[in-house]
């Protein structure tokens, strides 16, 4: 009798599912063995000072990464040179900073990538009185501020009083910060200020409508941007600043270099597009001198672009991090680069297991088979005189292992048609004995 063996087919499933499972749990194992480490809880941006756009910049990819789990520490500093130094050293905790187009190169700076270009930062030159500059005479206000040591305003606004023959000893530079150094000339207390930042700064809104303070129009605009290629000729409009009063009462011309967000090369890559995807709902919108979607941009000025970065710009975010939050898109990507192979290992596994399992079933039979048919050519070999008593005891057994067999019923027709041929032999035998004189089993 054939079993219907339920309990073995369990029994063997139970068997390829508990290997699968190691075989995905090794996997596992290894997401978290190998593949480094995950992504920082907390990462730490260098920014600039109070009322800079650094600084109000900061805050809102701060606000960002909150929500998606990451908190950011923004620090204040006296601007681009200041977070230059931070992101170079490699004990300042510092990975993330904004950076002012011109003020290093890769071979300065080999451990550095951008994630992009952000926004403009046009050299702002705010004045009280007669215009601080003269083509051919210089400096003519003695009491100016160029920002303080550190700042990208400062380090430009140098490169550009040396190129016009303008030194330090000629004039009274001054090193205020930005938000110090607009109060101080609304109060009278200087007489021009310098400050490279953006438009959304608070304190160029304040500036650029009042009716005490003028704006400086760059006469020789194209021909720094000549000689600079990191700069950017610009048109502040008429009006822009208060329609109401008219602030500024024409268009003024300005030179601009960009900001960069850049990090150090090893923050990681899931961090890089949280980063670069802020950056997207920050600095996408229009601008007075931006159109709608033209930053952030994959413009390599200083410093190369980092690899996710270029796929970013090429790509987007990558799938799993479109439609999952932060951390579970991080894992997801994660356990599929080692789940993937895994399933190439086990689903051919699985598949071909029904196949083993008959393969199993069928040697099983054919080892019966296999003794049946030595059975029969023994039979053949006989004289008709001899006995078969002894044969037909080996039959015997063979009968009762096929019917100890236990298969599952999907197979059962195999062994019910061995024992069909098992009688065609046994009928042989008892014909045998018969003609023998023997008596028969029927």
């Amino acid at each position: 009798m054939v079993g219907t063996t339920h309990d073995s087919r369990l029994r063997h499933l139970a068997i390829i599912s508990l290997l699968a499972l190691m075989i995905g749990g090794a996997g596992l194992w290894a997401v978290f063995t190998f593949l480094g480490p995950t992504p920082p809880r907390k990462v730490i941006m260098t920014a600039g000072p109070q009322g800079s756009a650094y600084h109000e910049f900061g805050k809102r990819y701060q606000h960002i990464l909150a929500r998606e789990g990451v908190e950011l520490q923004v620090l204040p500093s006296n601007g681009a040179m200041e977070n230059l130094d931070r992101l170079r050293d490699p004990q300042s905790g510092v990975s993330v900073g904004f950076v002012q187009g011109g003020t290093t190169r890769e071979e300065d700076s080999p451990h550095l990538r951008s994630l992009g270009t952000l926004f403009y930062e046009p050299l702002w030159i705010f004045y009280r009185g007669l215009q601080p500059f003269a083509p051919t005479k210089g400096i003519r206000v003695p009491r100016m501020s160029i920002g303080p040591h550190g700042s990208g305003t400062r380090a430009l606004a140098l490169r550009l009083l040396a190129m016009n023959e303008i030194t330090e000893d000629k004039a009274q530079l001054l090193a205020l910060p930005l938000q110090e150094a607009g109060e101080a000339l609304l109060r009278g207390q200087i007489d021009a200020a310098l400050m490279a930042t953006s438009w959304d700064s608070p304190i160029v809104r304040t500036l650029a409508s009042s009716e005490e303070i003028e704006l400086f129009s760059a006469p020789r605009a194209d021909s720094y941007v000549a000689l600079l290629p990191f700069l950017d000729r610009l048109v502040v409009p008429e009006g822009v600043g208060n329609l109401a009063k008219n602030r500024p009462p024409s268009d003024v011309v300005l030179v601009a270099p960009k900001a960069s967000l850049v990090i150090h090369e090893e923050l990681h890559p899931a961090i890089q597009y949280l980063l670069l995807d802020a950056a997207s709902q920050i600095h996408s919108g229009p601008g007075i001198f931006q159109r709608p979607g033209q930053f952030p941009a994959p413009e390599t000025i200083d410093l190369p672009l980092s690899q996710d970065a270029r796929h970013y710009y090429k790509s987007g975010l990558p799938f799993l991090h479109r439609y999952l939050p932060f951390w579970m898109a991080v894992l997801a990507a994660r356990t599929l680069v080692v789940l993937i192979p895994v399933l190439a290992l086990v689903y051919p596994l699985l598949r071909s297991a029904p196949l083993l399992y008959e393969w199993r079933v069928r040697r099983l039979i054919y080892r019966l088979y296999g003794e049946l048919k030595f059975l029969e050519t023994e039979l053949d070999g006989r004289d008709r005189s001899q006995s078969v008593n002894d044969l037909i005891a080996q039959l015997d057994d063979l009968e009762q292992r096929a019917h100890r067999l236990r298969i599952p019923a999907f197979y059962s027709h195999m062994p019910y048609t061995l024992r069909v041929h098992m009688k065609l032999v046994r009928d042989r035998l008892e014909q045998w004995r018969h003609d023998l004189g023997q008596p028969t089993s029927g």
